[in-house]
C-alpha cells in the first residue's frame, strides 16, 4: 500500500472521542468559531480521515486559536498535535516538526497524562516517517502504551497499538505487528464506529499477503472496503483496492486484480485531487495561524508582563526587607569590628615597638657577635699561626732531631687549638647562612695522606694504625669545595683517632658514579673504637653532643659531627652512621666533585712549580715580628728575596720606592692598615699582585677586601704548600698579564 498515504490517514484518532456524525457546513470559517473545543476536535477528526486536509487545516487554525485565548495548556497541546499531522498530509514536514514539538511542549505543561501518551505516540510516528530511525520511534510507541494503560483508556490503547502496527509494517516487523494487531482487534471489538478496526483490517489483509495467506488476505480487504464504502473513508478504500489487487495478482487471478487495480487508480486520483486542492490554500491557512499566534502571544506577553511586575514588586519588597536586616546586621558588625579594630591597632603598635626594639637590640647583639668573633679570630690566630710556623719550621731543622717529639706535641696542641677555633667560627658561619662555596683544584691521594698524617702524634699516642684505600677508579684530580671536604674529614678522622685505642682507623674512596666530566664518590671512615650505642646515633649530631665515656680524655666541644652533618647537607647530600658498642663505628657520605682535565691539571701542576719562587721579590707586610720572622723563613727556604713593613703606610713608601714581584699584606695594623695601604698602592700601581695575608674572619670582609683592589686571600695559619701555592697562582697570572682575584 502506499505509505504516505496509509501511514498518516489514521495518525490522529483518539482525541476525545468521535460523537459527532453529521459534517458541518463547509461554506463558512464563521459557522466553527461557534463550535466548542470539543465539537471543533470531532470535526476537524472528520475531515482527516475524509482526506480533505484544507477543511481539516481550517477547523484546527480555530481549535488552536480558543485554546490560546482560554490559556488551556491542554486545547493548545491537541491544536498544535493536529496541525502537526495536516501539515504532515501536506508534505510540510518543517512545519509539521514544530507543531509538535510546540505539542510536546504545553502536554507537559498541562500536567495531563492523556496529552503526554499523545505526545509520545506523536514522537514515534514522526521517528519513523520522517527519519526512519525504528528503534526510536518503537521506543516512544513503548511509553505511550504503558502510559494509556495506566490510564485503563481502552480507545487510546487501541490508537497506540495501531500507530505501533504502522510502524512494524514499514520497518518490515511482521511478527511484532502481528503481536499488536491481535491486541488492537481485541480491543477494538467493542466500538465498530471507531475508524481504527478499518484500518486494521487493512493491515491484517496486508499482513496475510505477506505470510501468503492470500484467501484470508481477501476476506479481510473486502471487509474494509465495505466498511469504508460505508463511511466514505476514500484513503482506506485506496489502501484496500491496492492490497486486494496484490492478493489477486498472487492467485493469478489476473482479471480481478486488474478491475481491483482500476479501482485503486481511481481513488488515489482523488485523493492526490484533495491534497492537490489543499496545498493551494496552505499559504492563507498558515497566514491565518500566524495572525492568530501573534495576538496571542501578544496577549500573553502582556499577562506575563503583569504577573512579572507583581511577581518583582513582591520580590522588590522581600529584597528590602532582606537588605535593610543585612545592613543592620552589618552596621553592628561593623560597630563591633572597629571597637576591635581600635584595640588590635593600639596592641599592634604597642607589638611594632617592641618587635622594633628587639630588632634592633637582636642587630645591635649580631654586630657585637660578629666583632667578638672577628677579634676573637684575629686575637688567637695571630699568635696560633707563630707557633704552628716556628713549630714546622723547627721541626724540618735537622739539629734538633733530639727535640723532635717536644715540637710535634707542641704543634699537635696548636692544630688542635685551631681545629677548636675553626669548629666554633664554621658552626656560627652555617647558623647565619654565611658560608660560601668556593671551588678549587686538588689531588685527591695528597689531600688524604695530609690529613692523615696530620693526626700522626695522636696515632703513635693511642697506639693505633691509619690505613688508607682509595679506588683506582677514583681520578687523581678533581675541582670542588675542599675547604669543605677537608673539614669533614678532619673531623671524622679526628673523632676515630680520639675514640680508637691499639686498633685500625680506615680512610677510604671509592666510586659511585664517574663521567668524563664529574664523579660522585663515596668516603668512608671507619674505626675499631669504642662504638656508639643505638640510642646516641641520633643525638651525636647535635650541638655540644657527645658520647659518654669515663676511660677517654679527648671530650672536645661537641661541634665536630654537627659540622660535618651540615656541611654534607650543604652539598646536597647526607651522612650515615653504622656502629655498635665496642666494636667500633663506621660513617659515610656521598659527594659529587668535577673532574679535572689533562690541560686543567697540566697547569695545576705548572703552579706548584717551586722554582717559580727563585729570586722573586716579595714585600711582606706585618706588625707582629714573630708572625714576620715565620713567613719571611718560609719563603726565605724557597730562595724567595724578602722585605718587610711593619704597617700599611711604610708598605706604600718601599713600592714607590722598589721593585716587587708580589705583596703579602696583614689587614690589621697600626698607623695604617692594610685594606688603606692597599687603596693607595692601587692609586699608582695597578699590577703588583696583593694577597691579604690575615688571621680575620675572612667572609665578614671579603668584600672589604677585594674592593679595596686585593688580588687573593690566605687565611692565617695555613698551611705551608697551599701557602706557597697561592703565592705562585698569582705570581704566574701575573706574569701572563691576567689580573684576577681568586681565593684559598
Amino acid at each position: 500500500m502506499n505509505k504516505n498515504l496509509l501511514l498518516f490517514s489514521f495518525l490522529l484518532f483518539y482525541i476525545v472521542g468521535f460523537g459527532q456524525t453529521q459534517e458541518p457546513s463547509l461554506d463558512n470559517l464563521q459557522i466553527y468559531k461557534k463550535y466548542s473545543f470539543k465539537e471543533l476536535d470531532e470535526t476537524a477528526d472528520i475531515f482527516y480521515n475524509k482526506g480533505d486536509f484544507t477543511e481539516s487545516l481550517k477547523i484546527n487554525i480555530e481549535l488552536l486559536k480558543k485554546g490560546l485565548e482560554s490559556k488551556n495548556n491542554y486545547y493548545i497541546h491537541q491544536g498544535y498535535r493536529n496541525l502537526g499531522y495536516d501539515y504532515l498530509e501536506l508534505n510540510d514536514t518543517l512545519q509539521a516538526k514544530e507543531s509538535f514539538k510546540k505539542a510536546e511542549k504545553y502536554a507537559k505543561l498541562s500536567k495531563n497524562d492523556t496529552a503526554k501518551a499523545l505526545s509520545y505516540m506523536d514522537l514515534a510516528n514522526v521517528y519513523a516517517e520522517l527519519d526512519h530511525n525504528y528503534k526510536k520511534a518503537f521506543q516512544y510507541h513503548d511509553k505511550s502504551i504503558v502510559v494509556f494503560e495506566k490510564l485503563k483508556d481502552s480507545a487510546g490503547i487501541a490508537d497506540a497499538h495501531y500507530n505501533t502496527i504502522l510502524t512494524a509494517m514499514d520497518a518490515k516487523d511482521y511478527n511484532k505487528a502481528y503481536i499488536h494487531l491481535l491486541k488492537a482487534r481485541k480491543l477494538n471489538d467493542f466500538n465498530k464506529k471507531h475508524y481504527n478496526y478499518i484500518g486494521i483490517d487493512v493491515l491484517t489483509g496486508e499482513y496475510h499477503i505477506e505470510k501468503g495467506n492470500y484467501k484470508l488476505a481477501d476476506s479481510y480487504l473486502n471487509k474494509a472496503i465495505e466498511s469504508a464504502k460505508k463511511e466514505g473513508l476514500s484513503l482506506e478504500l485506496e489502501s484496500a483496492y491496492l492490497a486486494l489487487s496484490r492478493s489477486l495478482y498472487h492467485q493469478n487471478e489476473f482479471e480481478e486484480a486488474y478491475i481491483m487495480r482500476a479501482e485503486y487508480d481511481k481513488y488515489l486520483e482523488q485523493n492526490l485531487r484533495n491534497v492537490n486542492n489543499a496545498q493551494t490554500e496552505t499559504v492563507s491557512a498558515k497566514f491565518q495561524v500566524s495572525e492568530y499566534r501573534k495576538d496571542i502571544e501578544a496577549a500573553e506577553l502582556k499577562n506575563q508582563l503583569q504577573a512579572e511586575i507583581v511577581k518583582n514588586k513582591s520580590n522588590l519588597n522581600t529584597i528590602l526587607y532582606v537588605v535593610s536586616a543585612i545592613l543592620l546586621f552589618l552596621f553592628i558588625i561593623f560597630l563591633l569590628a572597629y571597637r576591635r579594630r581600635k584595640q588590635l591597632v593600639e596592641k599592634l603598635r604597642r607589638r611594632n615597638r617592641e618587635f622594633l626594639e628587639a630588632k634592633q637590640h637582636a642587630e645591635k647583639m649580631s654586630r657585637s657577635k660578629t666583632e667578638f668573633f672577628s677579634t676573637v679570630s684575629h686575637e688567637l690566630r695571630t699568635p696560633l699561626y707563630g707557633v704552628i710556623g716556628l713549630s714546622s719550621i723547627l721541626l724540618e731543622d735537622p739539629s734538633l732531631k733530639g727535640h723532635e717529639n717536644d715540637l710535634k706535641s707542641l704543634k699537635f696542641s696548636a692544630d688542635y687549638l685551631l681545629a677548636l677555633i675553626n669548629d666554633v667560627l664554621q658552626i656560627n658561619k652555617i647558623d647565619a647562612n654565611k658560608l660560601e662555596n668556593h671551588t678549587t683544584t686538588f689531588n685527591v691521594e695528597d689531600l688524604i695522606d695530609k690529613i692523615a698524617s696530620s693526626f700522626e702524634y695522636m696515632r703513635l699516642q693511642n697506639k693505633n694504625r691509619i690505613s688508607i684505600n682509595i679506588s683506582e677508579k677514583v681520578p687523581k684530580v678533581l675541582k670542588g669545595n675542599v675547604i669543605a671536604l677537608s673539614q669533614i674529614l678532619m673531623n671524622l678522622v679526628g673523632n676515630a683517632c680520639k675514640f680508637t685505642e691499639n686498633g685500625q682507623i680506615t680512610i677510604s674512596i671509592s666510586p659511585k658514579k664517574v663521567s668524563p666530566t664529574k664523579a660522585l664518590l663515596c668516603f668512608e671512615i671507619k674505626d675499631t673504637g669504642i662504638g656508639i650505642s643505638e640510642k646516641d646515633q641520633e643525638r651525636i649530631f647535635n650541638e655540644f653532643s657527645q658520647v659518654d665515656s669515663e676511660n677517654y680524655s679527648y671530650q672536645g666541644t661537641g661541634l665536630g659531627l654537627t659540622i660535618v652533618k651540615k656541611l654534607v647537607a650543604l652539598s646536597n647530600s647526607k651522612i650515615y652512621l653504622e656502629s655498635k658498642k665496642e666494636e667500633g663505628s663506621s660513617f659515610w657520605f656521598n659527594l659529587s666533585f668535577d673532574v679535572v682535565n689533562k690541560a686543567e691539571k697540566k697547569l695545576e701542576d705548572s703552579l706548584l712549580n717551586k722554582k717559580l719562587l727563585i729570586n722573586k721579590r716579595i714585600l711582606i707586610v706585618e706588625d707582629n715580628r714573630i708572625n714576620q720572622a715565620v713567613t719571611k723563613k718560609i719563603l726565605e727556604k724557597n730562595q724567595v728575596i724578602c722585605s718587610v713593613a711593619e704597617n700599611g703606610k711604610q708598605a706604600v713608601e718601599q713600592i714607590k720606592q722598589n721593585t716587587f714581584d708580589l705583596v703579602l699584606m696583614d689587614i690589621n695594623m697600626p698607623v695604617m692598615n692594610g685594606l688603606e695601604a692597599t687603596k693607595k698602592i692601587r692609586a699608582f700601581n695597578t699590577t703588583i699582585p696583593i694577597v691579604a695575608l690575615t688571621a680575620v674572619e675572612v667572609e665578614d670582609m671579603r668584600f672589604e677586601i677585594y674592593n679595596s683592589g686585593m688580588n687573593d686571600i690566605i687565611v692565617k695559619p695555613y698551611d705551608m704548600n697551599k701557602f706557597l701555592q697561592v703565592i705562585l697562582r698569582n705570581l704566574t697570572v701575573f706574569y701572563s698579564g691576567k689580573m684576577a682575584p681568586q681565593f684559598f
